[in-house]
């Protein structure tokens, strides 16, 4: 506040009413200044701190009940030149309340001040999402169905007898279909590197979507979030056998003779790199600071080492051999015995690692203002509790990232690259890339961490789960655009 001579006044707070709430059958036994019958529980369902400001000395504090509130004629001001003593005092008062024990958080997770931004934000993104989705949608309908009209058109009128009786070509093919006989040639390298990161990835989709479908159906309490990460690895856990069915059949496919080495890869390769990192990032804080509340106990990791060892690696060789037991994927063209030659091209949104690039951008901001409410709900320990929205936000940035993939092959393709394995899966894990730098910029904007240790678990950690991401962005990148190819090139005819 401004004196009269134009400087600042400042008052201190130096009184605190805590205010109680409790629930009980009988409240309507108590009066507002008492406290509760200590002859039987009563439950605490929330609390008030309000900070006041007076003025007064150690004879005005008694046992006697008055509630005392700001008044700006009785604020204590630090204004005076002379030696100041403070008095600091409390109070305590017992109110009655209606609210059960159950319904403790609600006061929290529906009254918020920032639940119309969150509800906006969460709005804003399927907006984003679904008008991408749309977009795109219309545009790959329309011009490949412009192409198939065409190309069937050509296939019909592109031999014709010629006047010395021999045939004569009409026009040669041009475009997607003139890599028809190439465009499912298995990846010269890296198959077995491909058909892990891609079951991997999907194994990790369907822990997340089981996980949210459960807090969404409140079999999850949001304010536990130990509990939802525990979900998260159970249930990760427990979908090994999609990682080791989805490895095993685009292995089969791509013709791989080294299965045993692909499915033990498939089912030690993610879980290795998460014990790896959590054992070294233990001992690390350990040899710093002898014990810290952030490490991991040794407990805690041998349970982890036995969930993968007994559970999730049996479950990926089911799986497996499920896998490779079933019919190969059937594609709707040969391909032929030489490789046929990429030539170059100018476009360079088709070139690596520029495609990658621009289909991660989209996804990322359909879903980057929902994320930093995640963000502050995982450090910041702010509360996230709109499980529902965001099941439905997965599902559709989980569309927006299958579309831009399915966009960006059909580009390569028409360009006539048929090499688009690798790069339909670089072009859905690149939003793990951009996940990482948006943590980046988090810990510099948000975050007021203190020391190295502080940072090492902050990038770490960030560092696993972007890892994660990126391998099942990639992993729908790239089933999507195999699903893509197989539909386009079956609806045309191919000599």
């Amino acid at each position: 506040k401004k004196d009269k001579n134009g400087g600042d006044t400042y008052y201190l707070y130096n009184h605190l009413r805590f205010v109680v709430y409790y629930h009980d059958d009988n409240a309507a036994s108590f009066s507002p200044g008492d406290s509760p019958n200590s002859k039987h529980n009563v439950l605490i369902t929330g609390f008030d701190v309000v900070p006041v400001s007076i003025e007064h000395d150690i004879t005005s504090c008694d046992m006697n009940y008055h509630p005392i509130a700001n008044k700006k004629e009785d604020y204590l001001s630090t204004s005076s030149a002379n030696a100041l003593d403070v008095v600091y005092s409390y109070e305590v008062q017992w109110v009655p309340s209606t609210v059960e024990w159950a319904d403790r958080w609600d006061i929290y997770m529906m009254e918020t001040p920032d639940n119309e931004i969150h509800y906006f934000a969460i709005v804003n993104s399927l907006m984003i999402a679904f008008l991408l989705t749309g977009v795109v949608a219309v545009i790959m309908l329309r011009a490949l169905k412009k192409d198939i009209a065409e190309y069937n058109h050509l296939g019909d009128l592109s031999i014709l007898p010629g006047e010395d009786g021999h045939a004569q070509m009409m026009m040669e093919e041009s475009g997607w279909k003139l890599v028809h006989g190439d465009v499912f040639r298995p990846p010269v390298r890296g198959r077995t590197l491909l058909s892990v990161s891609v079951g991997t990835g999907l194994q990790i989709g369907v822990s997340i979507f089981l996980t949210l479908i459960a807090a969404a159906l409140r079999l999850l309490n949001p304010m536990r979030k130990g509990q939802t990460l525990s979900y998260v690895v159970i249930l990760y856990v427990l979908s090994g056998s999609v990682a080791g069915y989805a490895s095993a059949r685009l292995y089969k496919f791509f013709c791989g003779k080294a299965w045993k080495r692909t499915t033990l890869l498939t089912a030690a390769a993610f879980p290795g790199v998460l014990l790896t990192m959590f054992v070294a990032l233990n001992v690390f804080l350990h040899v710093a600071l002898g014990k810290a509340s952030a490490a991991v106990s040794f407990w805690t990791v041998l349970l982890m080492f036995l969930l993968w060892v007994c559970v999730s690696a049996p479950l990926v060789f089911v799986g497996a051999f499920f896998g490779y037991k079933a019919d190969k994927i059937e594609v709707p063209t040969k391909t032929t015995q030489i490789a046929r030659f990429v030539p170059e091209t100018n476009s360079w949104f088709v070139k690596f690692p520029h495609c990658a690039l621009l289909a991660g951008l989209l996804p990322f901001a359909s879903v980057c203002i929902e994320l930093s409410f995640i963000m502050n709900a995982l450090w910041i320990n702010q509360i996230y509790y709109i499980m529902g929205f965001v099941t439905v936000v997965y599902f559709v940035f989980t569309l927006s990232c299958s579309t831009m993939s399915m966009v960006m092959c059909y580009c390569q393709l028409c360009n006539e690259d048929h090499k688009w394995w690798w790069k339909s899966f670089f072009n859905g894990a690149s939003t793990g890339f951009y996940l990482f730098i948006y943590s980046l910029w988090y810990l510099k904007a948000k975050l007021e961490l203190v020391g190295l240790l502080s940072l090492v678990v902050y990038i770490s950690y960030m560092g696993l789960i972007c890892f994660a991401f990126a391998l099942y962005c990639g992993g729908v990148g790239l089933a999507s655009s195999f699903w893509f190819c197989r539909k386009i090139y079956a609806a045309v005819k191919v000599d």
